[in-house]
């Protein structure tokens, strides 16, 4: 018998098929702005889950399916399916927590009401510690989960802080969730090492999965993601908070951040402010009355007067409450008389701290010993791991845990235990000098090193060891032995803490010395991962002078040119690699790597002739040398060759040679996106804007599920291009929006930037100037290279100015010195059109001569159209610049027809014929409305009433 489950996604597959396998977002385009996003679509095709009927019925619909059948379908596969996998909260809150919490309470149980009815927001929770934000949730936690919620709960403390995206990662991406999906865990992405020039940025992929999976887990149920303690958190937590909160907007998502009202990080400001006022939940001390009314409920009695008098020293805070009444039922210190509860006699504690030691003090010795090594790893700590680090056995260990865990001093948290409250760990904590847990500490690191325990396991016990010793404290050699062996995977998952770690573990250590070599080439590369592209360029060059590894000394120059890039120094770059390989005794494998480096480098600088013989130098030097890898990466630097030369048909073949090169090589995976992204660019310049859309749109799905953030991104600006040159503005705008993803990258920022800009000028956007602006700062990094939106949007800032002569500059400019066919395809038409404008005929004959030049013997439309649109502007010519608006148009480029029809227009008018005039312009206005081009609209209808036509 056929699993439903399996039945419903092959049906859903077939059915995806039989419509032509339209991209995810132009179906969610198809059900109207705002009514599924593309990921949900994305997920509902692709998903691992059964979806919610109400996104998969209007997937249905929009495919043209049979939506009765499909519904029989989905009700047998969701009978089959299990509950959703969620993380369990803490147990639910007593009675007692919840005193003065009623309308606070009320609010949650309504969001957790709404969240049932698919009705997502971001809630903030705020207050002092123990002031009872935890119980709050828990509460609103418990009756989520009643209400068929999947709830998801994790907690940040201090030793995450070095680790992005940890709380996230350890809760929705946990071991058993990712069992359950039946998919490799996100945090893999972190134990990836990298390939020689794929510089990913590990934290933004695994932040972009982490969303995606969230937005899955949303269509199967309605979903509570509760964050506490998020004063602790790491900025990549809560920067991926933040786009949590814009998603609520859409999704059946409630996402509840708990935090103390200190201290006050600026990007926790900049998260609160982006959750409404009415979502802000501050709570505060109880009065005396509800004092009263929590001490009766602790105590089983009523309080008499000197006990509500040591309460009230309590601040109101609930906690305080707790453990000072606990330390004095404890210590015998409270009598009942005729239902009275009273302080008796004795000492009372005199603080929170003084109340938990003397809750501590009925553990036993041995109990205390082991809680204190626990303590060492956090507020939450894995059994297993306790078990190394104190040298005891499980069966040593259960016996004194469970004794604690009777005591109320340890709770469940799922697969790890967990201090009840942070206070308890930090009392342990603190009962050890700093010199004696910074020891501890190092000694702890050292163990689970020994045992095979990840990188950032280890890392979380050296760092604060580090600390306690101000950063000064000695290299061991076993620290240099284990960075040695695993410090790239410490940069894949946690940079910054790797780059304090290598940074001490080089101390002292001499140049030239290997350890110290590898160890230098794996702190360039986290310094480039955190951003800091100058420092990482610095200690790259630096090392230079005395590696000697070939394969270091690689690393190393790919490490120095990608950073050097971010700031615009090719000059340098190019410098230092021929110094290199004019070294007589380099292998031809990495003389290969080395040419196809100094290939790419030359095409980021625009340098079109040199980048085509190095590449060529590179693939016969690569082929010399059987390498396969140096073999795939020449083509591809050939076929970017080609394609800024204007050649990019002859440039599809080699697309197919490199990537059957580098199928199913691991090292090569990044090379396969770059050849996707690059094959979507060539068939754009080809005119198949709808292959080329399709292209980019899975080359940004297939860099997504490998985690690589870089190319994920090229491929969305690639995509952006492509929108906007097809007149989808609207969606163009969306794929703009790249800056929020920590990129550093000038082309891809600068494309971005400036196609936002461009889209904003023509429609009279404010905001456009703020984006050519941000802009210019990428720009002034490209060196030579100049970029078609660039120099476009440029341009049309001059002219919307009144200066159309500055903005003909601009352009013939760019024409006097690219060397790039398709950056002078991009630009040619409007300077032919604005030497028109301001009557420089030389100029506007020039363009024409040189559109002859550009469209040769190609037949592609957009070729043809320059050709046409250029004579047309000089002749005045209404019939050739008819001609070039049918070319556009046959080549889906919305705004060029529109400027064509708009000239034919004009020219029927200077010749007379008012109505051809009237027809012309009327179209072309049609076709800026679609676009929302409001300053483009305002300027012909100026030109139509300068020719007295009414329309």
């Amino acid at each position: 018998m056929r699993d439903p489950i399996e039945t419903l996604f092959e049906e859903i597959r077939l059915l995806h098929r039989r419509a032509g396998e339209p991209s995810t977002r132009t179906i969610a385009r198809s059900l109207g702005r705002g009514v599924l996003s593309h990921t949900t679509v994305n997920a509902v095709l692709r998903g691992s889950r059964v979806p919610h009927w109400g996104p998969l019925e209007l997937v249905v619909q929009a495919l043209g399916g049979d939506v009765e059948r499909f519904k029989e379908l989905w009700l047998e596969a969701r009978g089959a399916s299990d509950s959703p996998a969620a993380v369990p909260p803490p147990r639910m809150a007593s009675p007692a927590s919840l005193i003065g919490r009623r309308q606070e309470l009320r609010l949650m149980q309504d969001w957790v009401t709404d969240l049932t009815t698919g009705q997502g927001r971001a809630v903030l929770v705020e207050g002092a510690p123990g002031i009872g934000k935890s119980a709050l949730l828990r509460t609103a936690a418990s009756e989520a989960v009643a209400a068929g919620c999947q709830v998801f709960w994790t907690a940040c403390d201090e030793l995450s802080q070095a680790f992005p995206l940890l709380p996230l990662l350890s809760t929705i991406d946990s071991p058993a969730a990712a069992a359950g999906r039946g998919r490799a865990r996100i945090a893999d992405i972190f134990r990836a090492e990298s390939a020689p020039g794929n510089q990913m940025d590990l934290v933004a992929a695994a932040t972009e999965r982490l969303l995606a999976l969230i937005d899955e887990l949303c269509t199967a149920s309605s979903v509570l993601l509760v964050v506490d303690d998020l004063q602790w958190a790491d900025p990549a937590t809560v920067r991926c908070l933040g786009r949590l909160t814009h998603t609520t907007q859409r999704l059946p998502l409630l996402v509840a951040a708990v935090t103390r009202t200190v201290p006050q990080r600026a990007d926790l400001r900049a998260l609160r402010r982006s959750i409404e006022p009415a979502a802000r939940v501050r709570l505060h001390g109880l009065t005396e009355a509800e004092v009263t009314e929590f001490v009766a409920g602790t105590v089983g009695g009523v309080p008499g007067p000197r006990l509500l008098k040591l309460a009230s020293d309590a601040g109101g805070n609930p906690l305080y409450l707790t453990e000072l009444v606990d330390a004095l039922v404890r210590g015998g210190t409270v009598t009942t008389d005729m239902g009275q509860v009273e302080f008796a006699a004795g000492r009372p504690p005199e603080s929170l701290s003084a109340a938990i030691a003397s809750r501590l003090e009925f553990l036993s010795p041995l109990v205390r010993t082991v809680l204190r090594t626990a303590a060492l790893q956090g507020v939450s700590f894995s059994v297993a791991e306790l078990a190394v680090v104190s040298g005891k056995s499980l069966g040593e260990l259960v016996p004194l845990l469970n004794e604690a865990s009777d005591a109320g001093v340890l709770r469940d948290d799922g697969h790890e235990l967990a201090f009840h409250h942070p206070l308890i760990r930090a009392a342990l904590y603190e009962e050890t000098s700093v010199p004696t847990r910074a020891a501890w500490h190092r000694d702890a690191a050292r163990k689970l090193a020994e045992t095979g325990a990840s990188a950032d396991r280890v890392a979380r016990q050296l760092l604060p060891s580090l600390e306690a010793a101000g950063g000064d404290g000695p290299s061991d050699e076993w620290i240099v032995r284990w960075l040695a062996e695993v410090g790239q995977s410490l940069v894949n998952r946690a940079p910054q803490a790797a780059i304090s770690l290598l940074r001490v573990a080089m101390r002292g250590m001499p140049a030239g010395v290997r350890p110290r070599d590898r160890l230098t080439a794996t702190l360039a590369d986290a310094l480039y991962r955190v951003g800091d592209a100058a420092e990482a360029a610095r200690v790259a060059g630096d090392a230079l002078d005395h590696v000697s590894d070939p394969d270091l000394l690689v690393s190393l120059l790919w490490t120095l040119t990608q950073s050097r890039a971010v700031h615009g120094r090719h000059a340098d770059s190019l410098a230092t690699l021929e110094s290199a390989l004019d070294s007589p005794s380099i292998a031809p494998r990495h003389r290969a790597r080395l040419l196809v480096l100094a290939a790419r480098t030359h095409c980021f600088a625009g340098r079109v002739d040199a980048a085509g013989r190095l590449a060529d130098a590179a693939l016969a030097t690569a082929l010399a040398a059987n390498d396969r890898w140096a073999t795939s990466w020449a083509l591809a630097a050939q076929t970017v060759v080609l394609g800024m030369k204007g050649d990019s048909a002859a440039s599809l073949p080699l697309y197919d040679r490199a990537l059957a090169l580098a199928g199913g090589d691991p090292a090569l995976a990044d090379l396969r996106l770059v050849l996707g992204i690059n094959r979507a660019v060539a068939l754009g310049n080809l005119d198949r804007h709808g292959d080329a859309i399709k292209a980019a749109e899975q080359v940004r799905q297939l860099a997504d599920d490998a985690g690589n953030a870089v190319r994920r991104l090229q491929a969305q600006s690639v995509l952006s291009e492509l929108l906007f040159e097809t007149g989808q503005w609207d969606d163009a705008l969306v794929e703009t929006d790249i800056e929020r993803h920590q990129s550093n990258e000038p082309v891809t920022l600068c494309v971005s930037l400036s196609l936002a800009a461009l889209i904003g000028l023509h429609r009279g956007d404010a905001s456009a100037a703020q984006r050519l602006a941000s802009a210019d700062r990428y720009a002034s990094r490209l060196g030579d290279r100049v970029l078609g939106p660039y120099v476009l949007a440029k341009s049309l800032a001059h002219e919307r100015s009144g200066a159309p002569e500055a903005a003909l500059g601009v352009l013939l400019a760019t024409l006097a010195r690219t060397e790039d066919v398709e950056t002078v395809v991009a630009v040619l038409a409007n300077a032919a059109r604005l030497a028109v404008a301001v009557g420089d005929k030389a100029t506007a004959r020039s363009a024409a001569d040189r559109a002859v030049t550009v469209a040769g013997r190609s037949d592609m439309p957009r070729r043809q159209a320059i050709l046409a649109y250029c004579r047309g502007l000089v002749g005045n010519d209404q019939a050739l610049l008819l001609q070039a608006a049918r070319y556009y148009q046959v080549g889906s480029q919305v705004l060029p027809r529109a400027q064509a029809l708009e000239a034919a227009a004009a020219a029927a008018a200077d010749a007379g014929d008012m109505a051809a005039a009237r027809s012309h312009f009327t179209n072309a206005l049609f076709l800026y409305t679609v676009l929302h081009a409001d300053w483009d609209l305002g300027r012909v209808h100026a030109r139509i009433r300068g020719y007295g036509i009414s329309l």
